[in-house]
Protein backbone atom coordinates (compact mmCIF):
# COMPACT_ATOMS: atom_id res chain seq x y z
CA UNK A 1 0.00 0.00 0.00
CA UNK A 2 1.08 3.57 -1.04
CA UNK A 3 1.46 6.41 0.85
CA UNK A 4 -0.84 8.34 -0.53
CA UNK A 5 -3.76 4.89 -0.11
CA UNK A 6 -2.63 5.03 3.16
CA UNK A 7 -3.29 9.12 4.32
CA UNK A 8 -6.40 8.50 2.55
CA UNK A 9 -7.81 5.64 4.48
CA UNK A 10 -6.56 7.55 7.54
CA UNK A 11 -8.67 10.45 6.85
CA UNK A 12 -11.43 8.83 6.00
CA UNK A 13 -11.19 6.85 9.37
CA UNK A 14 -10.77 10.04 11.38
CA UNK A 15 -13.89 11.55 9.13
CA UNK A 16 -16.13 8.44 10.03
CA UNK A 17 -15.24 8.39 13.71
CA UNK A 18 -15.53 12.48 14.17
CA UNK A 19 -19.44 12.47 14.16
CA UNK A 20 -19.71 10.12 17.45
CA UNK A 21 -17.01 11.92 19.34
CA UNK A 22 -18.13 16.20 18.05
CA UNK A 23 -21.90 15.01 18.88
CA UNK A 24 -20.83 13.50 22.74
CA UNK A 25 -18.69 16.86 23.41
CA UNK A 26 -22.03 18.96 22.50
CA UNK A 27 -24.07 16.89 24.85
CA UNK A 28 -24.88 17.73 28.37
CA UNK A 29 -22.63 15.53 31.00
CA UNK A 30 -25.30 13.88 32.18
CA UNK A 31 -26.51 12.04 29.15
CA UNK A 32 -22.33 11.58 27.77
CA UNK A 33 -21.69 7.57 27.32
CA UNK A 34 -18.62 7.08 30.04
CA UNK A 35 -14.71 6.48 28.65
CA UNK A 36 -14.35 3.39 27.54
CA UNK A 37 -16.75 2.94 24.99
CA UNK A 38 -17.18 3.17 21.21
CA UNK A 39 -19.88 3.55 18.91
CA UNK A 40 -21.63 -0.26 18.12
CA UNK A 41 -24.76 0.96 16.37
CA UNK A 42 -27.33 3.99 15.66
CA UNK A 43 -30.36 3.75 14.41
CA UNK A 44 -33.35 5.80 14.04
CA UNK A 45 -36.44 5.45 15.99
CA UNK A 46 -40.10 5.64 14.59
CA UNK A 47 -43.10 4.93 16.41
CA UNK A 48 -45.49 6.55 18.77
CA UNK A 49 -45.78 6.60 22.67
CA UNK A 50 -49.06 5.95 24.82
CA UNK A 51 -50.06 7.94 27.70
CA UNK A 52 -53.09 7.67 29.30
CA UNK A 53 -54.97 9.93 31.31
CA UNK A 54 -54.69 8.75 35.07
CA UNK A 55 -55.14 10.56 39.21
CA UNK A 56 -51.54 12.67 40.03
CA UNK A 57 -50.32 10.02 42.04
CA UNK A 58 -48.54 13.53 44.44
CA UNK A 59 -51.82 15.45 44.05
CA UNK A 60 -55.14 13.24 44.72
CA UNK A 61 -58.44 14.96 42.62
CA UNK A 62 -56.29 16.08 39.82
CA UNK A 63 -55.40 14.07 36.78
CA UNK A 64 -52.68 14.05 34.53
CA UNK A 65 -51.05 12.37 31.12
CA UNK A 66 -49.10 9.41 32.36
CA UNK A 67 -46.52 7.50 29.98
CA UNK A 68 -47.73 3.84 28.99
CA UNK A 69 -45.11 2.84 26.54
CA UNK A 70 -43.16 3.30 23.13
CA UNK A 71 -43.81 1.77 20.08
CA UNK A 72 -40.84 2.52 17.43
CA UNK A 73 -39.35 0.91 14.32
CA UNK A 74 -35.57 0.86 14.59
CA UNK A 75 -34.32 1.64 10.83
CA UNK A 76 -30.66 2.56 9.69
CA UNK A 77 -29.85 5.73 8.40
CA UNK A 78 -31.02 4.64 4.95
CA UNK A 79 -34.54 3.91 6.16
CA UNK A 80 -33.90 0.16 6.68
CA UNK A 81 -35.75 -1.66 9.88
CA UNK A 82 -33.38 -3.30 11.77
CA UNK A 83 -35.73 -3.87 14.66
CA UNK A 84 -37.91 -2.56 17.53
CA UNK A 85 -38.36 -0.48 20.47
CA UNK A 86 -41.21 -1.26 22.58
CA UNK A 87 -41.77 -1.67 27.06
CA UNK A 88 -43.20 -1.29 29.40
CA UNK A 89 -39.73 -2.85 30.35
CA UNK A 90 -37.87 -0.59 27.65
CA UNK A 91 -36.67 -3.66 25.25
CA UNK A 92 -34.14 -2.90 22.05
CA UNK A 93 -34.72 -5.90 19.83
CA UNK A 94 -33.09 -6.96 16.40
CA UNK A 95 -34.35 -8.47 13.58
CA UNK A 96 -32.48 -11.40 14.40
CA UNK A 97 -34.01 -11.69 17.99
CA UNK A 98 -31.40 -10.44 20.34
CA UNK A 99 -32.42 -7.78 22.52
CA UNK A 100 -31.66 -5.59 25.71
CA UNK A 101 -33.27 -4.01 27.95
CA UNK A 102 -32.38 -1.07 30.32
CA UNK A 103 -32.36 1.08 33.25
CA UNK A 104 -32.22 4.85 33.00
CA UNK A 105 -29.29 6.79 34.35
CA UNK A 106 -30.07 10.57 33.37
CA UNK A 107 -31.73 12.91 30.88
CA UNK A 108 -31.20 16.01 29.95
CA UNK A 109 -33.65 18.62 27.95
CA UNK A 110 -33.79 18.53 24.55
CA UNK A 111 -36.66 21.01 23.87
CA UNK A 112 -40.25 21.90 24.84
CA UNK A 113 -41.48 20.02 22.42
CA UNK A 114 -39.29 16.77 22.06
CA UNK A 115 -38.56 13.71 24.87
CA UNK A 116 -35.53 14.60 26.97
CA UNK A 117 -32.52 13.33 25.54
CA UNK A 118 -31.58 9.84 27.68
CA UNK A 119 -29.14 7.52 29.08
CA UNK A 120 -29.42 3.72 29.38
CA UNK A 121 -27.31 1.05 30.95
CA UNK A 122 -27.90 -2.11 29.40
CA UNK A 123 -28.35 -4.98 30.52
CA UNK A 124 -26.45 -8.53 29.12
CA UNK A 125 -28.55 -8.73 25.94
CA UNK A 126 -30.62 -11.95 25.19
CA UNK A 127 -29.74 -14.15 22.17
CA UNK A 128 -27.08 -14.45 20.06
CA UNK A 129 -26.94 -11.10 17.52
CA UNK A 130 -26.50 -7.59 16.76
CA UNK A 131 -27.41 -6.60 20.19
CA UNK A 132 -24.49 -8.83 21.89
CA UNK A 133 -22.22 -6.67 24.11
CA UNK A 134 -24.89 -3.22 24.63
CA UNK A 135 -23.27 -1.74 27.42
CA UNK A 136 -24.93 1.58 26.83
CA UNK A 137 -27.79 3.44 25.20
CA UNK A 138 -28.30 6.81 24.09
CA UNK A 139 -31.55 8.74 23.03
CA UNK A 140 -30.91 11.91 20.71
CA UNK A 141 -31.60 14.10 18.56
CA UNK A 142 -35.42 14.01 19.58
CA UNK A 143 -38.78 15.23 18.00
CA UNK A 144 -42.17 14.99 18.89
CA UNK A 145 -43.55 12.68 21.73
CA UNK A 146 -44.20 14.72 24.96
CA UNK A 147 -47.31 13.92 26.46
CA UNK A 148 -50.57 15.96 25.09
CA UNK A 149 -51.09 19.59 26.70
CA UNK A 150 -54.84 19.22 27.34
CA UNK A 151 -57.48 16.87 27.12
CA UNK A 152 -56.91 15.19 30.84
CA UNK A 153 -59.68 15.56 32.88
CA UNK A 154 -61.85 13.34 35.62
CA UNK A 155 -64.25 12.63 32.58
CA UNK A 156 -61.07 11.67 30.65
CA UNK A 157 -59.44 9.05 33.05
CA UNK A 158 -58.87 5.80 31.61
CA UNK A 159 -58.44 7.04 27.89
CA UNK A 160 -55.42 7.11 25.72
CA UNK A 161 -53.35 8.73 23.80
CA UNK A 162 -50.52 7.90 20.83
CA UNK A 163 -48.41 10.91 20.34
CA UNK A 164 -46.05 10.15 17.42
CA UNK A 165 -41.83 10.79 17.75
CA UNK A 166 -38.39 10.35 16.53
CA UNK A 167 -35.19 9.93 17.79
CA UNK A 168 -31.66 8.31 17.45
CA UNK A 169 -30.81 5.38 19.20
CA UNK A 170 -27.08 4.93 19.64
CA UNK A 171 -26.06 1.53 21.10
CA UNK A 172 -22.14 1.57 22.60
CA UNK A 173 -20.34 -1.29 23.69
CA UNK A 174 -17.08 -1.21 25.62
CA UNK A 175 -13.81 -1.07 23.91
Amino acid sequence: MNARTRACLLACSLAMAAPAALAQATLPDAVKVPDGHRVMLETIGVGEITYECRDKASTPGQTEWAFVGPKAVLNDRAGKALGEYFGPPATWQAKDGSKVTGTQLAVAPAGTSALPYQLVKATPAEGQGAMQGVSYIQRLATQGGVAPASGCTAQDKGTRQQVKYQADYVFWTAK
